[in-house]
């Protein structure tokens, strides 16, 4: 078998072999290309030592991430590669981190630490594809299967739980048998591992193709209630509504498969509906109501967001789209359209409205997204127009103001959002000398003096 490398790949390979070193690339790369795909990057191992590494490349820019481990990363025009030596590793003492590593001599020894058979296969051109564990045959079956004993990889590193639904989930693979028993005796583990590194983790499956498949083998092996928590009581809460053919679970679920793979959709589509279970209402007629579950729910949210280390900037957008993911229900003049601009931001509408989509197409199987792609329509058009919604909008700022005889302090903000008001009506009233003259007749400068 004959795998094709990119020049700069075959360049650091070639520069190692020069010098009398063995090099292959291995990994998730090998995988990627078996099965038909682009792989994002390309990792080197060699017999060459951290030292003599820096030295073959010392004409080149080298970076030590982890020289203890063996790892150099070296820079090219084209793109940095990582180049690591052969090892193995001793116990992880804490269930993250190997006690020791001890530099090894042959590309098999190296494979043996690695955590699945799709990912412990090496290549170079003269002994070609290295597969000592069987990961051809897994990808053509298509299971995920752990590296000899899966309790033992497992206890290695706990992390690798949640990576056997990144895998399952990305590649639509199932679970070997033994692998998903071992997932399932240490899945509480997983609490011990960083949040960092799960976030990792848990965005690749939050932005595979079906998120779904990750977040029900999340629930089968006994990790979804400690990297979840918040959803635990949407699971089988029946909505109560004629409205809704599914329960909250389950619609979150149709939600999250529903949306394009935009990181704040998904996470808005998981937890838009978190507040449902925490705001039932039930009518004289038995008809389930969930008001405000939207603000309940965007609190929610904030709260785990914050838990799973995503950013101030990912949490507030993802707030915002949960709280305002309810508006599709009302009835808006252009004004009203132009508030909702402005309260959830340019550069979340049109995400509010995929959310929106997902939500109404998920909800029973009559439902129809008519009236959102009328709004959404409206609201083009109403950019597309450069109409103002936001104070920075206005041609008048405070400077003109003043010179008009206004004091400078709050009532200067007062008298901007009565503009602003006037304008998003009256997009014509938008010029200086129209504006100087809606804000003397509101405000009259006399009665200030």
């Amino acid at each position: 078998m004959k795998i094709e490398t990119p020049l700069y790949v075959k360049f650091i390979m070639d520069r190692l072999e020069e010098k009398g070193y063995e090099s292959y690339i291995v990994g998730g790369c090998i995988r990627d290309i078996l099965l038909g795909n682009i792989p994002n990057d390309f990792d080197v191992v060699t017999n060459a030592l951290p030292e003599e590494i820096e030295e073959v490349f010392k004409d080149k820019k080298t970076i030590d991430v982890g020289k203890q481990f063996g790892t150099i990363i070296i820079h090219l025009d084209e793109a940095s590669v990582e180049i690591t030596t052969f090892r193995t590793e001793g116990e992880y003492v804490d269930g993250r981190r190997p006690e020791w590593v001890k530099f090894v001599s042959t590309i098999e020894e190296d494979l043996s630490r690695r955590d699945f058979t799709i990912n412990a296969m090496a290549y170079n051109k003269d002994k070609g594809l290295i597969d000592p564990f069987g990961g051809v045959e897994a990808i053509g079956k298509k299971v995920v299967k752990c590296v000899g004993n899966p309790e033992k990889r497992f206890m290695e590193d706990y992390l690798r739980i949640l990576r056997v639904v990144r895998f399952s989930t990305v590649l639509d693979f199932e679970i070997e048998e033994e692998t998903f028993l071992a997932c399932k005796k240490y899945g509480e583990k997983i609490s011990q591992v960083s949040m960092e590194r799960i976030n990792q983790e848990f965005v690749k499956i939050l932005m595979s193709g079906k998120p779904s498949i990750g977040l029900e083998v999340m629930r089968s092996i006994g990790i979804f209630q400690i990297v979840l928590p918040e959803l635990v009581p949407t699971i089988g809460f029946d909505q109560k509504n004629p409205h809704h053919e599914r329960d909250v679970y389950n619609h979150i679920l149709c939600v999250v498969d529903n949306t394009p793979p935009i990181l704040k959709l998904r996470l808005a589509a998981l937890f838009h509906d978190v507040g449902k279970p925490h705001t039932l209402s039930v009518d004289k007629e038995g008809v389930g109501h969930f008001y405000g579950h939207d603000k309940v729910g965007a609190k929610i949210a904030k709260t785990a967001l914050e838990r799973l280390k995503f950013s101030k900037k990912m949490i507030e957008d993802v707030s915002i789209l949960i709280e305002n993911h309810m508006t599709h229900h009302g009835t808006f003049k252009d004004k009203g359209l132009k508030r909702l601009i402005r309260r959830v931001g340019e550069e979340n509408i049109g995400d509010l409205f995929l959310l929106q989509k997902a939500d109404r197409e998920c909800s029973n199987k009559d439902a129809s997204i008519e009236s959102i792609v009328d709004m959404e329509k409206r609201i083009k058009k109403i950019l597309s127009k450069n109409e103002a919604y936001e104070i920075k909008h206005l041609h008048i700022n405070g400077e003109d103001l003043i010179e008009m005889g206004y004091i400078e302090g709050p009532e200067i903000g007062e008298i901007f959002e009565y503009l602003l008001g006037k304008v998003m009506e009256n997009p014509e009233f938008n010029e200086i000398d129209k504006l100087k003259e809606l804000a003397l007749k509101k405000y009259p400068i006399d009665k200030k003096i």
